[in-house]
């Protein structure tokens, strides 16, 4: 062991545990409501709608990197993101087919609703007669 390796700790030419990934049928909609409830985990959320795959240090969040690993490993472990290493950086992306297969329309309504917006099409709810 050299004077720069920590033990327990990978040296430089260990690879990193592989990343795991429920499989569609396995994600739990409780898992990605609680996934889905924090800001800065939105903030991943809405940045991988509108950009289909990111490396993970170019999200607009003002976070730790470990606190943003964190928040990477909650949306990757209900199911909601996907990593992928490549060379020395790891790519982010949005399981939206996944998920919609799932849980047909939730991240359409979620994102909606975090916007301040309604959801549009067929699956919004009318105003109840009277209102």
């Amino acid at each position: 062991m050299s004077n720069m390796e920590v033990p327990g700790m990978p040296g430089p030419s260990r690879r990193r545990a592989p990343l795991a990934h429920p499989a569609t049928e396995e994600i739990d909609l409780l898992d990605v409501l609680h996934a889905l409830a924090d800001p800065t985990r939105m903030t991943i959320v809405r940045t991988l709608d509108a950009s289909p795959e990111r490396a993970c240090g170019t999200f607009p969040v003002d976070v730790a990197p470990s606190t943003l690993s964190h928040h990477f490993k909650v949306l990757r472990e209900a199911g909601v993101i996907r990593q992928r290493e490549e060379a020395n950086r790891r790519l982010t992306t949005l399981r939206r087919d996944d998920l919609d297969a799932r849980f047909p329309g939730l991240v359409t309504t979620v994102l909606a609703a975090y916007g301040g917006r309604a959801p549009t099409g067929s699956g919004a709810a009318e105003p109840a007669p009277g209102t």
